[in-house]
């Protein structure tokens, strides 16, 4: 089953359609480092964008990071995503790990990752070997000195709009001309240190030689792309991104300056900016070499797109960011777990449940979360495999606990059901209830369950291979009751009949079982009794 397009998503692909149109078989322009205009142009309308050379990185610190990356990638740590792009599930051409925060989690492109954790201080993770723990003591090391440039950068920043000067430059390298900045809300200290605080790095790495295909660059002509065009996702507004990188080896340098080649140097991995739908500015490409840095400070990342050229060597990186994480930790799913599961007035032995409240309000608050576990969290985690118990089982503990959590409002959501004829006095009110939790389980259920399917096996988490599909089980209990309600309150469950050709064998037989009022069971229940019978 296809997935629709989000609104954004046929904004952004319509965008893209245009501006081809315009072009027609012509290239837009872009600058590298031999034009003339190159640095004007960076300053003029890339002046957020800051690059620093691998001088500026204490040569230990060099050594350490790339004996960690290598370390990783030795013990295969590192993995290519399945992600979703344009409706379509595909794996992405760059490997990847991300490290961070102990109970982060970073979701793009519809996929979350989870925090191998660095050991902050408090930590209480276990790695797998040694040399992994070695790993991430370095990351968060260098998580620590790209904070602090960062910090210096925004300084910076700020200090030549206060002083309204052109005497320093964006980049700090010996040759760099000095043209002036434009405009720029300078935030306060405080910001400062917020929208620098990385709280995650994500590792990357590619060899473009053992690439079969890398799609080459649509607008520019630049060539192959290891990363299209993007904006990064799911950041602290206006927050900075440093990315540190380091390529095996650097080809001849002489190429960038040889007059007969024309644009980049395909040989050397480049960074391209270019602002947002944008065909009037020239793009820019430049050149990353053995630990060069560049940070993406304030609104850039919003206002311009960024894609990585693929050079010649294969190539790491490590790129810091401020997770948003508002509703990505760990700590916030258990709360949430935890509130939902207020309503439960007794749990016995065996499961079973009672409800303090049959308010459609409360239930359906209740199923979010549930969803909201299962969906973005269980299922996210458990259809990347193993690939997290290479490095570190720090999550394992956690998975256990929502999974556990999971089940308990799994029987909150049967008890309501089952109760639902005998507790709720009157047809229309019953259907209140239902109208209350039917619109987040066939949202949340049945699309979502078939949108996971797509993907085959792998993308069914292990929650859903114990205990079936929840969404349509659910579903059609409800749809069944509107369809043996029809005869009785036509008004109220016309909405829901289209619904009854969902699958009867997807009902539990355990709801059939559980059936607990003292009175003959209703006609909704028989309903999907005949349907069982019919084996239909």
């Amino acid at each position: 089953m296809k997935r629709t397009p989000t609104t954004e998503e046929r904004e952004r692909e319509a965008k893209k359609r245009r501006l081809l149109e315009e072009l027609e078989d012509t290239w837009l322009p872009y600058l590298t480092p031999k034009d003339d205009e190159f640095y004007q142009q960076w300053q003029l309308k890339y002046p957020k964008l800051i690059l620093r050379e691998a001088g500026r990185v204490p040569e230990a610190l060099h050594e350490e990071v790339r004996a960690a990356f290598r370390s990783l990638h030795a013990r295969g740590c590192l993995f290519r995503d399945l992600v979703r792009v344009q409706g379509k599930d595909v794996l992405t051409p760059v490997s990847r790990l991300l490290i961070g925060n102990p109970g982060c989690t970073y979701k793009y492109l519809n996929t979350r990752l989870f925090t191998v954790p660095w050991p902050v201080t408090g930590s209480d993770a276990k790695y797998r070997e040694a040399e992994i723990a070695a790993a991430c003591q370095t990351f968060l090391k260098l998580n620590g000195h790209l904070q602090a440039e960062t910090v210096q950068a925004w300084e910076q920043l700020a200090a030549r709009e206060r002083a309204d000067v052109d005497a320093v430059p964006v980049c700090i390298g010996p040759d760099f001309p000095r043209v002036g900045l434009g405009a720029f809300d300078a935030p306060d200290e405080a910001d400062i240190r917020n929208r620098s605080a990385y709280n995650v790095t994500l590792l990357n790495f590619m060899d473009p030689q053992k690439m079969p295909y890398l799609k080459e660059e649509p607008y520019f002509g630049m060539g192959k792309m290891a990363v299209s065009w993007h904006h990064d996702e799911n950041l602290v507004e206006r927050s900075a991104v440093a990315v540190y990188s380091h390529s095996f080896a650097d080809p001849e340098e002489e190429s960038e300056d040889d007059p007969q080649l024309e644009g980049r140097d395909p040989d050397i991995w480049h960074v391209g900016f270019k602002i947002s739908w944008d065909i009037e500015t020239p793009g820019l490409a430049i050149p990353l070499h053995q630990g060069d840095c560049y940070f993406m400070l304030d609104d850039l990342n919003a206002t311009h797109q960024h894609c990585v050229l693929a050079g010649l060597p294969p190539r790491f990186s490590s790129t810091h960011r401020v997770a948003e994480c508002s509703t990505g930790t760990l700590d916030y799913i258990l709360q949430r777990c935890h509130a939902a599961l207020q309503n439960i007035l007794h749990e016995a032995d065996n499961g079973d449940v009672s409800l303090k409240s049959l308010e459609p309000a409360v239930l359906k608050q209740g199923e979010e979360v549930h969803n909201e576990v299962e969906f973005e969290w269980l299922r996210q985690f458990w259809f990347q495999g193993n690939r997290y118990k290479k490095c570190t089982d720090w999550w394992l503990g956690p998975m256990a606990q929502l999974e556990e959590l999971w089940r308990k409002m799994e029987f909150m959501v049967e008890m309501a059901i089952l109760h639902l004829p005998g507790s709720v006095p009157g047809v229309g009110d019953a259907m209140h209830v239902v109208s209350a939790l039917i619109s987040t389980l066939v949202l949340s259920g049945t699309q979502q369950a078939a949108r996971l399917q797509t993907t085959g096996s792998a993308r069914y988490s292990r929650v859903a291979l114990n205990r079936g599909l929840r969404g349509v089980k659910m579903t059609v209990a409800f749809s069944s009751f509107a369809g043996a309600l029809r005869d009785e309150s036509s008004e109220v469950a016309d909405a829901y009949w289209p619904l009854t050709t969902c699958p009867a064998p997807f009902v539990s037989k355990d709801l059939l079982c559980k059936w607990s009022s003292p009175v003959h069971p209703p006609k909704w229940v028989l309903y999907i009794a005949s349907c069982h019978r019919r084996g239909n």
